[in-house]
């Protein structure tokens, strides 16, 4: 097949196959699959440059963690801190929702934000089932606080890190330029999920009476076992801070992690790892390798020329372009490979020209990581929590995350280009 026949088919099963997902009428998983196998068939990507095309990071990041949480959950840990929290609100549905944003956010700053989300995920689906509650009104503000959250840091978002690998920018940087415009987009956000959701936390006296009597100390079953996963837990949280400088890659922080508890804690490796969320990785496998098709056959990077040749050197259009395309763009395939075809774009904008370019790296990140909350595809937190809740009878589709991600999205990225123009432009 010829260079133009293959870009052909690989647009095309990537559109049919993401009009698949979103309309939500075959499991998504199985779609992504095919999808990917298409890609192989066809000859678009050969079976080394697929698998190539599989972030391992990510994935066994996400393994790794979601061993570690499974084993924590045996202690009744998450039950313990959800009734605290419960209890430091009195009950109050719209104050733990709070609490829990603000906790995910500044935890998506300092570690990441699919550490975050599976971490304190399973703490409010435990809450919302004391309340008698649905948890997919907590979970949504939670996974748009940790995009929002990720933004901020060097270290909250992959896109972040690669963008500091590429520049040099360091921790203080990030904060300096990334913090002030996250901060308002998040307290923008808890106003509006105020209004999004706040007719739906109206819980009983009764049940309130019932979270204040409730003793949290009876649900820790397991006290040497909690011992030995709060340690690991540390060391883990340690590791994601001072990887970089100890020259790790996160993923095997967490893979360490995870087999360290599991030779520590005395458990059956085989009755942990059945309870892995891998519909969920298989879904990433099957998403990393549509994109790489894309990829391979240059569409991606032909959209990203195209975008930066309409500015014709403009500074304030480049920027512009540059966060809102980056936030659509990301919104609907991983930001990774997009981020990883931008940061060579900006850098011969500069060879090239006399434009100073530290705008439309602020653009970049910002574009990335907050395009993420455009839909349930757009980051690895939005789809381990879809997982997550995918087996209840309150699961999160493409079409509900849409509703409520995707105008979110747009209004933080007006925040951001606000800030953009004023601080830069």
């Amino acid at each position: 097949m010829s260079l133009q026949i293959h870009v052909i088919a690989a647009t095309a099963i990537f559109v049919v196959t993401y009009g698949m997902i979103v309309a939500e009428k075959l499991n998504r998983i199985s779609v992504a699959l095919a999808g990917a196998c298409l890609m192989l068939i066809l000859g678009i990507l050969s079976q080394d440059e697929a698998i190539a095309s599989v972030d391992f990071n990510t994935l066994t990041l996400l393994v790794g963690m979601m061993l570690i949480v499974t084993i924590t959950k045996r202690t009744g840990v998450f039950q313990y801190v959800a009734i605290k929290a419960a209890q430091l609100a009195k009950g109050d549905p719209w104050r733990i929702m709070m609490l829990f944003v603000i906790l995910t956010a500044v935890s998506s700053a300092l570690l990441d934000n699919v550490t975050t989300v599976l971490l304190v995920a399973p703490v409010t689906m435990v809450i919302c089932d004391v309340l008698g509650l649905n948890p997919v009104y907590f979970l949504m503000p939670e996974i748009l606080a940790s995009n929002i959250g990720g933004t901020a840091t060097l270290i909250g978002d992959p896109p972040n890190i690669m963008i500091g690998g590429a520049t040099g920018f360091g921790f203080l940087d990030f904060i300096e330029h990334l913090a002030p415009p996250s901060l308002v987009i998040l307290v923008t956000v808890i106003l509006i999920c105020r209004v999004v959701y706040g007719r739906h936390l109206q819980v009983k006296e009764e049940a309130k009476r019932e979270i204040m009597s409730m003793d949290p100390n009876l649900e820790l079953s397991d006290h040497k076992l909690l011992f030995k996963c709060l340690l690991v837990l540390g060391l883990v949280m340690m590791g994601f801070v001072f990887h970089q400088f100890l020259g790790y890659e996160s993923a095997t922080v967490a893979l360490a992690g995870a087999a360290l508890l599991m030779v520590i804690a005395d458990v059956n490796p085989e009755d942990v790892l059945i309870e892995v969320e891998w519909g969920t990785i298989f879904f990433f496998i099957g998403l990393f390798i549509l994109v790489g098709g894309l990829e391979q056959v240059g569409v991606i990077e032909t959209l990203a020329k195209k975008m930066v040749a309409l500015t014709s050197g403009n500074l304030a259009m480049t920027t512009l372009i540059v966060l809102w395309v980056s936030a659509i763009a990301s919104a609907f395939i991983d930001n990774i490979p997009f981020v990883a075809t931008m940061i060579p774009l900006i850098k011969s904008i500069g060879a090239l020209s006399s434009m100073d370019i530290v705008p439309l790296w602020w653009a970049l990140a910002l574009g990335a990581c907050l395009g993420g909350n455009g839909s349930l595809v757009g980051a690895s937190a939005n789809v381990i929590v879809a997982g997550m809740v995918s087996r209840t009878e309150h699961p999160i589709t493409f079409g509900s995350f849409f509703r409520v991600g995707f105008p979110v999205m747009l209004l933080s990225m007006v925040i951001a280009t606000i800030y953009l123009w004023i601080m830069y432009l």
